[in-house]
């Protein structure tokens, strides 16, 4: 399968996942070992699925969609560390130990975590929309949702999810543009 496609289904695995969390966290699906071990796995398909629209638009994005992209993609790996911790090393960790953690480094780099991703998507959106080659609406999507998304502890629960939705959104509209950019091969593959 080629490079894009995969990425591209990455992305629409994201974005299932983004609302999978949300349901689960939404007391809509249940909190068991199977939610909470996909849980994770929506920053890792983020990772790959940025990763494939940065290569549609990179020509034409420039210094500002590396930049995003690498801040991006940083943000992704550290937000699918942090899911990870708190789905699987938290959980086995008294109440005291996790308040000590967080009140210290681990704490700092949760929030160093969500400014690298607010800054990289805000970046990224900026230079996809300079691209022209993703739909506006999608790449606001998933700006405006990202917002709240990265900042889950700083916003109300409510804007927290309904940020994840929003992006979730736009994710699947950017990973349908990366699907058809390869049925018209409008992507040069270096």
């Amino acid at each position: 399968m080629h490079l894009l496609r995969t990425s591209a289904a990455a992305g629409f695995v994201c974005a299932v996942l983004l609302v999978v969390n949300v349901l689960r966290r939404a007391g809509v699906l249940p909190e068991n070992a199977v939610t909470h071990a996909i849980a994770p796995f929506a920053a890792l398909t983020g990772l790959f699925a940025i990763t494939g629209l940065y290569l549609l638009i990179r020509d034409a994005a420039g210094g500002l969609g590396l930049a995003g992209y690498l801040l991006n993609a940083a943000g992704l790996a550290g937000a699918f560390a942090i899911e990870y911790t708190l789905h699987f090393v938290f959980p086995g960790l008294g109440r005291a130990t996790v308040s000590g953690l967080l009140a210290g480094g681990t704490g700092m780099a949760f929030l160093v975590t969500s400014v690298v991703l607010v800054t990289g998507v805000l970046a990224f959106a900026a230079a996809a929309v300079r691209s022209g080659a993703l739909p506006y609406a999608a790449v606001g999507l998933y700006a405006l949702g990202m917002i709240p998304g990265s900042l889950r502890n700083a916003v109300p629960e409510f804007v927290y999810l309904g940020g994840l939705v929003v992006a979730a959104a736009g994710i699947a509209w950017m990973a349908g543009r990366l699907w058809t950019a390869v049925e018209h091969r409008t992507v040069p593959v270096h």
